[in-house]
């Protein structure tokens, strides 16, 4: 029996330093995994951090995006709205210059139609010499040479709105 109380023991032993063995190990692989779990921990809140980080940096970049659009709205506006002031003033231009080129063309006809009768007229008083300087120059004020084959020349000072 002392034999087989010492195989025992000595079984023992073989199982107490399996037990140890398989301690140590349980104790390794649970160090290593609270070791894993903090790094991967640390990992996680580092890669969470460059998320907020990138974020901010989006939402910066959105906010200056944001302002430059606006001031190239209100810069647009502005050069619309004096566009439309030009061309306003454009239209007004042209309907004057219009008004006036009728007007330079009307004028420009009746002093050829007064340059016609003129020479008419003279060609009359050639004919009869009995007639007076003073009446013809009353009753005719576009016979004087002042008056005749000069042209009539518009301006727009004249016609301000």
């Amino acid at each position: 029996m002392a034999s087989s109380s010492g195989a025992s023991s000595g079984s023992s032993a073989i199982k107490n330093s399996g037990s140890e063995g398989d301690l140590q190990h349980v104790v390794v692989v649970d160090q290593r995994k609270r070791k894993r779990m903090l790094s991967n921990r640390e990992s996680a809140r580092r890669s969470r951090m460059r998320k907020q980080n990138h974020l901010d940096d989006l939402t910066a970049q959105a906010r200056q995006l944001a302002k430059e659009n606006n001031q190239i709205l209100t810069s647009m506006n502005m050069a619309s709205q004096l566009y439309l002031n030009i061309e306003a003033e454009n239209s007004i231009l042209r309907a004057q210059m219009a008004e006036l080129s009728q007007r330079l063309e009307s004028l420009n006809g009746i002093i050829n139609y007064m340059n016609s009768t003129n020479s008419v007229v003279f060609q009359t008083e050639e004919y009869t010499q009995s007639q007076t300087h003073e009446y013809d120059s009353f009753m005719n004020p576009w016979s004087s040479s002042l008056y005749l084959n000069h042209p009539i020349m518009a301006s727009t000072d004249a016609f301000m709105y």
